[in-house]
């Protein structure tokens, strides 16, 4: 059940990995997207966003990601940590 059920625009100007192929690029970034999408629509958006609104810069810190890992896990991973940094 969502806790705010907001409509919410995300737009991700550019998104920084560092480590990962570059041909893996657009699968990573459509697994982001509908992780986000999931996320969003799961557990709403967090009070401190639909206050602000907008967020200029968000650095979602470090992750690990395991051996062999796919470009979906890594999108999914990816999408939980800007989740978390914007849910602060």
């Amino acid at each position: 059940m969502a806790l705010n059920p907001a409509r919410i625009e995300l737009e991700i100007g550019e998104l920084v990995l560092h480590g990962f192929a570059p041909g893996d690029r657009h699968r990573i970034g459509a697994a982001v997207e509908r992780e986000l999408a999931r996320l969003f629509a799961e557990q709403g958006v967090s009070p401190s966003l639909a206050r602000n609104g907008e967020v200029a810069r968000l650095d979602a810190s470090a992750f690990q990601v395991a051996l062999g890992a796919g470009v979906e896990s890594i999108g999914t991973q990816v999408a939980q940590s800007v989740h978390r940094g914007l849910s602060r």
